[in-house]
Parts: C-alpha cells; sequence; structure tokens
C-alpha cells in the first residue's frame, strides 16, 4: 500500500448501484427488528374498535414490542420477512442512490453544474423508480412482518412461496399495492436526502473543507503527522 496515490477517476455507474444496494443490506440487517416492532405496532388493534384497542394493547413501545416478540414467538420473529426485506434493499436503494448521479447528468445533458431543479428532477425520478421496481419486495415483506399476530391462520412458508401466493390469490397487481402512496413518499424523501447530501458535499468541496479524496497511505506513516 505505500506509494499508493489516490484516483480521480470516478466510480461507474455500476459500482454505484452495487455499492448503494450493499450498504443498504448491510444497514437493514442491523435495523431489521426495529423494522418489524414498527410493522407491528402500525398494524395493532386494526380489526377492534379503538376503545378495545387501546384496551387490550399487546405492543406497547418500540422496545416493549421487541421483548413480546422475543418472549411470545422466539427471537427468530424478529427477522421474519428478512430476505425480502435483503432483497427490496439490493432493488430499491441501489436504484434510489446509485443511480441519483446518472440521472442527473441525463437532466443536465452532462454538465458538471447542476441546478437545484436538475437535482430535483433526478431525486424525485430515482424515488419513484425505485419503489415502482421494488414495490413487491416491500409488500411481501411487510406480510411477513406482520403474519404472526393471525392468530393461527395459515402462513407464508418460504419468500418465493408468499409471491407466489399473493400473485395467484390476488393477481399480479397484489404485488404492487400500495404503490401510489410509496411513489409519493420516496419520491419526496429521496429530494430531501440525496439533493440536501448533493448541495451540502458540493459546498464543503468548493470551501476546500473538505477534498473528496484521500492522501497518499504513505502520508499517515509515524513520524509524518
Amino acid at each position: 500500500m505505500v506509494g499508493f496515490k489516490a484516483t480521480d477517476v470516478p466510480p461507474t455507474a455500476t459500482v454505484k448501484f452495487l455499492g448503494a444496494g450493499t450498504a443498504a443490506c448491510i444497514a437493514d440487517l442491523i435495523t431489521f427488528p426495529l423494522d418489524t416492532a414498527k410493522v407491528r405496532l402500525q398494524i395493532q388493534g386494526e380489526s377492534q374498535g379503538s376503545v378495545r384497542a387501546a384496551a387490550s394493547a399487546q405492543y406497547r413501545g418500540v422496545l416493549g414490542t421487541i421483548l413480546t416478540m422475543v418472549r411470545t414467538e422466539g427471537p427468530r420473529s424478529l427477522y421474519n420477512g428478512l430476505v425480502a426485506g435483503l432483497q427490496r434493499q439490493m432493488s430499491f436503494a441501489s436504484v434510489r442512490i446509485g443511480l441519483y448521479d446518472s440521472v442527473k447528468q441525463f437532466y443536465t445533458k452532462g454538465s458538471e453544474h447542476a441546478g437545484l431543479g436538475s437535482r430535483l428532477l433526478a431525486g424525485s425520478t430515482t424515488g419513484a423508480l425505485a419503489v415502482a421496481v421494488a414495490q413487491p419486495t416491500d409488500v411481501v415483506k411487510v406480510r411477513f412482518q406482520a403474519q404472526a399476530r393471525a392468530g393461527g391462520g395459515r402462513g407464508y412458508q418460504s419468500t418465493v412461496d408468499a409471491y407466489r401466493t399473493i400473485a395467484r390469490e390476488e393477481g399480479l397487481r397484489g404485488l404492487w399495492k400500495g404503490t401510489s402512496p410509496n411513489v409519493a413518499r420516496n419520491a419526496i424523501v429521496n429530494c430531501a436526502e440525496l439533493v440536501t447530501y448533493d448541495l451540502i458535499k458540493e459546498a464543503l468541496l468548493k470551501a476546500n473543507i473538505m477534498t473528496g479524496s484521500c492522501p497518499p497511505f504513505s502520508a499517515w506513516a509515524p513520524g509524518t503527522w
């Protein structure tokens, strides 16, 4: 590694695509129990009246939900739907984040100077496109996370079985349930996240606060600081 010099060649679209998906999968592995707890809290009491549901709530708070699930269903229940969740992140984040720069360059016709409008268009485009591609994985993930509450009803045996069962019983449209609100939400979220990041990064680079590259490894050797 001694003498290695940082390159100015930017990563390709493929590297960005795979890198974004891989990073999102790692994050999902760590935070999946929190997502499962969120889903359980969101669907709790949906089949009961509001007063009765409040009185008989099984889950209370994020930590309480996690502890209850571990006690009544076992620790593995916190990762119900993990396979579909990883599939979602690999397809969703890869498009949403990994293709942002490429789409931005498309809107600016290859110009290095992108205006706010072009960034917003790129963010909303990749956010909406990501949902259109990954919505079936999101539907299956949530079904797995919620199915333990069905009170002994037949659940999905595997991720593939879930896709097949939903498509057979509800039609292909069943795999894209909730797409419209999800497209609207993620288009806005993507603009807020990526465009803000993009603008802050550009401001930091212009101010020479951060160079955007690392010094040669040899510069970090003892005695050179």
